[in-house]
Parts: structure tokens; sequence; C-alpha cells
């Protein structure tokens, strides 16, 4: 003959939470939550992701400022020669260009990001006939900025 009791007088019965993300409370309800370890491989992947891009990132914006810096001479150097094929003189100052309309305004060197680092090269018969950007340092293709 067997004899059962009834499972109240063993006490609760307790199971080991899961080595999962659940874990159980003492009144017995599931804990929503990570394990230290799932939060670790998280940190990590995103720790790689960032080294990753980081350097891509910077690399693209040098590249941007470069191409915006080669656009503002290119169009500040043709309104220089608009200004001398219509006057027949250089603009004294590239503030002229802005007075006569010839810029909207004077653009931004985006490396030193101002517009007043513009080194301007004096004409033989006075004014200025070229601009060149006054950054220090070389571009990504090894020419000084000074020479652009």
């Amino acid at each position: 003959m067997t004899i059962r009791l009834p499972p109240q007088q063993f006490g609760p019965r307790r199971q080991r939470p899961a080595l999962s993300s659940e874990a159980r409370r003492p009144n017995g309800s599931l804990r929503p939550g990570f394990t230290l370890i799932e939060l670790l491989v998280v940190l990590a992947i995103i720790g790689t992701l960032l080294a990753i891009a980081l350097p891509r990132y910077s690399k693209s914006i040098g590249r941007a400022e470069e191409a915006v810096l080669q656009q503002n001479l290119r169009a500040t150097r043709e309104a220089i020669d608009q200004f001398h094929g219509d006057l027949g003189r250089y603009p004294v100052n590239l503030q002229e260009l802005v007075m006569r309309r010839y810029l909207r305004e004077l653009p931004v060197d985006p490396l030193t990001r101002s517009n007043r680092t513009w080194l301007a090269q004096p004409a033989v018969g006075g004014g200025i006939r070229d601009i060149r950007s006054g950054a220090p340092g070389s571009g990504s293709d090894g020419r000084p900025y000074v020479s652009w």
C-alpha cells in the first residue's frame, strides 16, 4: 500500500531560474530581463560596428569638405574673371565682388569655417586676380590646401 501526501505538506516546489532572459520572482511569476552575458554580447557587437563605421565616416566628411572647398574656389575665381571681363580691372578686395553682386556673399572656407581666411593673390596692375585657401595641411591628394 502506497501513501501519497498532498504536495502542500512538503512546501512549494521551487524551480531553478532558467539560464535565459526569464527569471522567476520569489512569488513564482516570471521577471523579464536580460542576463549580463547577453548585455555584454550586444555591447561587443555595437562596439565592433562603431569601430568599422567611424573611420569611414570621418574620411567621407573630409572628402566632402574638400569638394566644397574646390567648388567655392571655382565659383569665386569665375566671379573674379567676370568682374575683370566687365570692368577691365580686378577687384580691390573680395567684398567688392559682393557689393557689385558678382557673388551673393563671400563663400566660407569649409576647412577653416570662416570667410576671412582666403589668401588673395595680387594682380600686376593692382587688385586681386586669384584666391587660395588659408587652411593648414594637405588634401587627400597630398597637395597643400594653399596651392589649390
